[in-house]
């Protein structure tokens, strides 16, 4: 039981309610290897497939509906996935352990116009490497990962990471 303690506080500080966290408190994190395959069953019916992002600079956002900071940056994701045009970024969420009609409801509300897969075992969290939510992971058009934020990202960091990707 005193294992679970520490593990609570920061799922507690990571996924406060709004007010709890700034933005100031995401970090960036240069990263390396492959981007693992992200394919399967989505919360808005069709299915994904390396073949939707292959080329291209990937955004992969790991959020869950019980997650305050994952709230607040869904706006600065939906923004910069609408301004990058069809052959900018690729977006994917990863909806983490989630009830799927929370989730569905969750792509409703803030009008998400790229795919969620389900990640109901958190198995693709892992292959990640996901600590927390959320978490926004960078991949270049090659399949090599770059950067994971950890933390909510804002809108200029997002699009910094994006270009840095896409320029390598």
């Amino acid at each position: 039981m005193k294992r679970l303690v520490p593990l609570a506080l920061v799922l507690l500080v990571a996924c406060a309610p709004s007010g709890a966290a700034t933005q100031a408190s995401s970090a960036v994190i240069e990263i390396s290897g492959e981007l693992p395959g992200l394919s399967g069953a989505t919360l808005q019916g069709p299915a994904l497939s390396p073949a939707a992002y292959r080329g291209h600079v990937v955004v992969v956002n790991f959020w869950a509906t019980w997650c305050g900071p994952c709230r607040r940056e869904q706006p600065i994701l939906s923004a910069e996935q609408a301004n990058q045009g069809p052959n900018g970024a690729v977006f994917i969420g990863v909806d983490y352990r989630d009830d799927d009609a929370a989730g569905r409801a969750y792509l409703d509300e803030f009008g998400v116009a790229y795919p969620s897969l389900i990640d109901a075992s958190g198995s693709l969290a892992y292959r990640f490497g996901v600590p927390y939510l959320p978490a926004t992971i960078v991949a270049d058009a090659n399949g090599r990962l770059r950067y994971r934020v950890v933390g909510a990202i804002d809108a200029q960091t997002l699009r910094g990471l994006i270009g840095k990707a896409a320029a390598a």
